[in-house]
Formats: C-alpha cells, sequence, structure tokens
C-alpha cells in the first residue's frame, strides 16, 4: 500500500477465499469472544472518530492492513480531541497479529508495568460484523507523520530531529553529555545515544518480561515530538518465551537466548543505519547483509566498510568518525550486536553501559575486552596515516607490545580457528623502502599485500601460508600523477607446522651503547604498564622473561610470479620487477620461512614475530562479498 504525504487515502481490499473466511470465523470466535478476552483495553465503534482524508508516509503498513489517521469525537473518552491511528486489519493473519498485540499490552499493564514510554500505546480496537467474517480495526497512538527512517531519509534530519527532540542540556544529561551543539560529528553522536539508549531500554523492558519483539526495523520506530522518546512498532508479532515452555528447561532457556539474539541483531541493523546513513541505500545494505551471512566476522566489519565509505565521502566520512571515537568503541558494539554466534551478542544491559553510549560523564571502567580492542584500533588507525616518523614508528612498536602482552590467546589451540582466513599486512616494524627517495630502473607500486592461511586435511596443526602480493608496474616519468601501468601478482606459498613454544625476553644491558630498540621499547612497555591506568589490566611489577607464544615451523617456499603483457613476456624485465618488490615488500612476506612465531591473535588482528625480532601486524580482510 502506497501513501503519500498529502493527499486521498487510496482503499485497497484484500480478497480472501471461502476457506480463509472460515478460518477467519474459527479464528476470531465472534465479536462476543474478542469483548470476553478483551476486557482491559477499550472497545471503539466508528462514529467515535472523525476520519482524516490523508494519512502520513510513515504510517504505512502491510499488504492486509488499511492504515487511517482521526480525532477521537466521543466526549466521554479520555482521549477525546486527540489524533489515533485506525489501523484496518483485512486478513486472518493481520487480525491474528492485533489480538496479539492487545494480548501482549494485557499481560504489561496486569503487572502494573506500563510500556507506553518506549512503545507505540495500544488504545483499544474496532470489532463489528461483516458479511463472511468480522472486520477488527487496532486503535493505537499517533506519534508524529514520519517513522525513523523517513526521518534518516531527509536531507536535514539532524537538526530537525534535534528541534523535535527539543535537546537541551537537562534532556542530554541522560545520556551522559554536559552540553549541546558542537560539531556535527558531535551532535550526530550525541543524537545517536538518545536514540540507541530509548531503543534498548524499550527494548530490555520485554526481554526481562518474558517477551521477544521479533520486528524491529526502522519503518517500526517512531519519535514522539511529546515526550522526545523513542517509540517501537505495536507488537504483533512479539514471541512469549513463558506461554510456549516445555518441560525441558535446556531447551527453553536456548530458545529465549535465540529470540533475544534476534532482537539484537535487528538492533545492530538500526545502528549501523543510524551512524553509516550509506547503508540507507538498498543496494550497498545488500552487500552489507551479504558480508555477515557468508559468515564474515562482524569485528572486521571496518575492513570492508572503510573503501565504501571512502568512496562515498572522500573528504571525510561522519559515520566513519563517530564509530572511530574512543578507541573505536562504535565498531565493537556493531560487531558485538551482530556477532555470528546468537549466544555471543550482547544483551541490552551490557549494550546501556558500553562506552560508545555513554556520555563524557560518566566514567565507565572498561573490560580487557575494549582494552584489546582499543589498543588493535588505535595501531590500526596510525597505519592508515601514512606518515611513518619516528614518533608513529615508536607508537605502534609500543602498541604491538602491549598487544602481545595481554594476547587473549596464548595456547595453540586456540589459534586452530582463529589464524585460518585472509589476513592483509597494515605495518612491519622492520625496514621502510618506497619509490619516493629513489629513481629505480622499473617503478613497481605495491598494492594488497595479503596473507591467506588455510588448514591442511591431512594434519590438524599443519597450515598453508600464501602471501599474496599485488603490484603495479608504471611506466613514464609522470608517475607520480599517473599511477596506471603494467599490472601483476606474485605467490609465496609455504607449509607451517603450529606447536607451542615460548618468547624470551633478553634482559637489558646496561651499557648504554649497547642498548637496542627493541630492549628500549621494552622499556617504554613496561612503564606504560606499571601506570594506573594499566596497573589492573596488567598487575606485574616487571615483565616476563618470557611469554607463551604459537611457534611457526616451515623449512621450504614456492614462489610464481603473474605479469602481463608486454612485460611478462621479458624476462629481464621481470627479474628487474621481482628485485624491486623484494626492495619495497618486508623480506618475510617474501620469504615466508624467517616468520617464526605468532604472538598475538584475535578475530581481528594477527601479529607475527619473525627471525630479525621485527613484527608484522595483520587485519583480518573479509572474503569475495
Amino acid at each position: 500500500m502506497a501513501f503519500s504525504g498529502i493527499g486521498k487515502c487510496v482503499r485497497m481490499l484484500c480478497k480472501a477465499s471461502m476457506s480463509s473466511i472460515s478460518e477467519e470465523k474459527d479464528q476470531m470466535g465472534g465479536v462476543s469472544a474478542v469483548e470476553d478476552e478483551l476486557g482491559l483495553v477499550n472497545q471503539f465503534k466508528m462514529s467515535d472518530f472523525e476520519v482524516s482524508d490523508y494519512v502520513s508516509v510513515g504510517l504505512g503498513g502491510r499488504g492486509d492492513e488499511l492504515v487511517f489517521e482521526a480525532i477521537v469525537k466521543d466526549s466521554s473518552s479520555p482521549l477525546y480531541d486527540k489524533k489515533v491511528v485506525l489501523r484496518e486489519l483485512t486478513s486472518v493473519q493481520a487480525q491474528r497479529r492485533g489480538k496479539r498485540a492487545i494480548e501482549v499490552f494485557k499481560k504489561l499493564a496486569r503487572r502494573r508495568l506500563l510500556y507506553h514510554s518506549y512503545s507505540l500505546q495500544v488504545h483499544g480496537y474496532i470489532s463489528s460484523p461483516t458479511v463472511g467474517g468480522a472486520q477488527f480495526t487496532l486503535v493505537h497512538g499517533y506519534h508524529g507523520s514520519f517513522s525513523l527512517r523517513h526521518w534518516l531519509q531527509q536531507s536535514d534530519w539532524l537538526p530537525t530531529l534535534e528541534a523535535t527532540l527539543a535537546l537541551d542540556e537537562e534532556s542530554v544529561r541522560r545520556v551522559g553529555d554536559d552540553s549541546i551543539g558542537g560539531p556535527a560529528v558531535t551532535r550526530q553522536l550525541r543524537l545517536i545515544r538518545m536514540l540507541m539508549r530509548d531503543l534498548l531500554i524499550g527494548v530490555n523492558y520485554l526481554h526481562s518480561h518474558g517477551l521477544a519483539h521479533t520486528e524491529l526495523k526502522l519503518e517500526n520506530v517512531h519519535v514522539s515530538p511529546l515526550d522526545g522518546r523513542i517509540k517501537v512498532g505495536i507488537l504483533g508479532n512479539a514471541a512469549d518465551f513463558l506461554e510456549s515452555s516445555s518441560n525441558d528447561d535446556n531447551f527453553d532457556s536456548r530458545r529465549r537466548q535465540m529470540m533475544i539474539a534476534f532482537d539484537m541483531r535487528c538492533l545492530g541493523f538500526i545502528m549501523a543505519k543510524m551512524v553509516l546513513r550509506e547503508l540507507m541505500d538498498p543496494s550497498i545494505f545488500a552487500k552489507f547483509k551479504s558480508f555477515l551471512t557468508k559468515g564474515n566476522d562482524p569485528s572486521s566489519l571496518r575492513e570492508f566498510m572503510l573503501p565504501i565509505l571512502c568512496k562515498k565521502s572522500p573528504s571525510g566520512n561522519i559515520g566513519l568518525q563517530i564509530l572511530d571515537r574512543n578507541w573505536g568503541a562504535g565498531w565493537n558494539l556493531l560487531a558485538s550486536l551482530l556477532a555470528q554466534k546468537p549466544l555471543e551478542r550482547i544483551s541490552c544491559l551490557n549494550a546501556l553501559r558500553h562506552p560508545f553510549l555513554c556520555g563524557p560523564r560518566w566514567r565507565v571502567e572498561p573490560s580487557m575486552n575494549m582494552i584489546r580492542w582499543g589498543l588493535g584500533s588505535t595501531a590500526v588507525r596510525i597505519t592508515e596515516e601514512y606518515i611513518y616518523g619516528q614518533p608513529q614508528r615508536r607508537r605502534l612498536s609500543h602498541f604491538i607490545e602491549l598487544m602481545e602482552m595481554l594476547n587473549p590467546h596464548p595456547k595453540p589451540r586456540n589459534w586452530l580457528d582463529l589464524l585460518p582466513g585472509k589476513w592483509r599486512l597494515l605495518y612491519s616494524t622492520g625496514r621502510h623502502i618506497g619509490l619516493t627517495f629513489r629513481q629505480p630502473s622499473l617503478r613497481v607500486l605495491i598494492g594488497d599485500v595479503n596473507l591467506s592461511v588455510t588448514k591442511i586435511s591431512t594434519a590438524k596443526t599443519t597450515f598453508s601460508f600464501s602471501s599474496e602480493i599485488s603490484f603495479n608496474v608504471i611506466d613514464g616519468r609522470d608517475w607520480p600523477h599517473n599511477k596506471t601501468g603494467t599490472p601483476g601478482q606474485l605467490t609465496v606459498t609455504s607449509p607451517f607446522r603450529l606447536r607451542a613454544g615460548r618468547r624470551l625476553y633478553l634482559k637489558e644491558n646496561t651499557d648504554p651503547s649497547m642498548s637496542l630498540t627493541s630492549s628500549n621499547t621494552t622499556n617504554s612497555v613496561l612503564k606504560i604498564l606499571s601506570g594506573k591506568k594499566w596497573r589492573k589490566a596488567f598487575p606485574v611489577s616487571e615483565i616476563p622473561s618470557s611469554l607463551p607464544v604459537a611457534k611457526l615451523a616451515s623449512n621450504d617456499i614456492e614462489i610464481s610470479m603473474q605479469l602481463d603483457e608486454p612485460l611478462g613476456s621479458k624476462v629481464e624485465s621481470a627479474q628487474r620487477v621481482l628485485q624491486e618488490i623484494r626492495l619495497q615488500v618486508p623480506p618475510e612476506m617474501f620469504d615466508l620461512t624467517k616468520v617464526v612465531c605468532g604472538t598475538y591473535v584475535d578475530s581481528r588482528l594477527l601479529v607475527l614475530r619473525c627471525v630479525s625480532g621485527s613484527a608484522l601486524l595483520f587485519t583480518r580482510t573479509c572474503t569475495d562479498v
């Protein structure tokens, strides 16, 4: 059913077969049965309303619903002269949803815990006999002409929604903020915090009383200008955990957890669309969902979305800046809401305590997982600056050392599931040689350097490492401005066996002239860990003499290179290209046998140590979507 902002409401009748009509009689049980069951809500008559000749675009329903706006004209009603929504339910399934919404309202009302603050209020119903069945119309509250989807589709949605909510210093305190206004990023973050917290409080109310909404989406969410609260849609498909309980407690508990997890995933989609406006485009959102359904870990969402966001907003994406704030806390919450395994998704209460949804006035004690996430996010952000001066290199070394100290998976058996996948090289603490200050005979521009790890079926602890280096051979003097050239790819493959091992930390030499950079880095790390901020996370007075690592052993490598014409047929040119690649790429990515151990791994980041002592930092990248 289509609606326009102003215009006549077009009635679309749904035809029902004779079998459907008989089923409808059985389901409705007559008008008297409805009146007996729904004693806690009001029964209206059509004569109690003055129906408007237009319908707001944000009230659009399903194909088996007819939606009207109306004014209550019954002077004896407490709703007198108030605008309400009449939702005529024309099919058996639609009427079942309407009755279900009233039943849910009755349950909440009986417990004296009203859901009106965060839900569309159900006022009552209209039920009258018709030819072949009974007509059932749901009467519920009117909370503005737009759903949240329509708000976000407005070009000036941010100032308009701020004005609708009448934000002042008192209202923003409920999200831990102490000011209004500011840059667009700050204003949007503050508004998203308010909307998400209202949603989470409302959904948590349902979950705590044995109900799951199951239909959370932007079209079912409204913003009330009266109290400045989020209102979720009518609870026509709400699932009751208590009603359908069985004799098996484990089954009931798992069913409850699965339903709650489904709601949390829906909240994750809502949050993603609110922050990343690009996802309002159906084609981009389809790619977003495809990324998740193909089994990619949500913790890699930033790696997946970065090219899309930078392409749409090359000068800087507001959504990206919001999620990157506070050590990437937004990406962490989004990954927790959309976790692959339903039982691993964050709960409403824990989400309300998450640092992303808490303003600067609320001091949140970060968990160890949040600390690790923040370290990794900061390291990734530094690598994206692409200005590797001495201060940046020192900071990156510090962060990598800290990550290794706080490695959540020190035992090799934890690596068996986390290590396989495709990893993109972000940074090497070894040498960095580019094109800027050199005049090579052939200029080779290195693209992505990936490490693909796959299990070898013949042995549980044996993996195949494949280093894939894409490059472009640029010909001509105008290479700083014209990067087109001959594409190619170098592949290095080597089998590795995973075993338990330890990384030894040598005592620092007392002779300053003999001190090494690694020992200086270790000393700086110890100084950081001994501070008040880190003492709780790492309660030791000195760095241990050794830490457990995943030892990697390999003996041979296989190298192949593909180079397009015209350079592909020239052996001498291919040799020079290979020499230039070896010069620019970390030697460990060319000779994988120099990789000796893994010191950090989680669902998002990987750190490998090499014979020389240098570290390779990788981020998990997604499979093709």
